[in-house]
């Protein structure tokens, strides 16, 4: 059994290995040259900064607004829920000497679930800013794209990638950033 065992291993691992060597051989024939007959992939790129369409275009600043205005909403709303219990704790805490023990349970026990209902809507609203950020962004991208998409299609660009910080491009040249003219074209686009 353990024989049978280590040969399907190594059938797979030969498996593998013809795998990536087609692969490999795809990859050389494709873009090293099809076959002989000189061609030649030229791409064009193009990259962008989309930190900086959302902090210079009007779209990004009303995205970024939106997100700020409903996370201050939220924010209020859970300060309200601090505060209620910070004054159910002082009470508790100035009365805890003249309670009897029985009513001191009772009190701590209704703390306990306050803070327990206060944990649990500050989990809820922190997923609902999520979310809502989530949409808000995932809209301003999309807006992005379609113009992102004019700006390559009249430069003749194959390719536009996202430079910003923690994006995929690690080095590119200064000329080939449209951030510019896709903000400007952005801002036309949706004043």
């Amino acid at each position: 059994m353990a024989g049978l065992s280590r040969n399907l291993r190594l059938g797979r691992v030969r498996w593998i290995e013809w795998i990536s060597m087609s692969a490999a051989m795809a990859i050389t024939l494709v873009f090293g040259g099809c076959i002989g007959s000189g061609a030649k992939i030229d791409g064009k790129v193009g990259v962008i900064n989309s930190q900086r369409l959302l902090n210079e275009t009007n779209a990004g600043k009303r995205a970024k607004d939106n997100l700020a205005s409903f996370s201050k909403n939220r924010q209020a709303l859970m300060e309200l829920e601090e505060r209620e219990l910070r004054r159910m704790e002082e009470d508790f805490i100035k009365q805890s000497s003249i309670l009897s023990p029985t009513a001191k349970r009772d009190r701590e026990e209704q703390f306990r679930r306050r803070m327990q209902e206060y944990q649990q809507k500050a989990a809820e609203l922190n997923r609902e800013v999520q979310e809502k950020q989530k949409d808000v962004l995932e809209g301003f991208r999309d807006k992005i794209e379609i113009v992102v998409a004019k700006v390559a299609k009249r430069l003749g660009l194959q390719v536009v990638v996202d430079k910003s910080k923690g994006g995929p491009t690690i080095y590119h040249e200064d000329g080939l950033d449209i951030s510019s003219q896709v903000i400007e074209e952005l801002n036309q686009e949706f004043p």
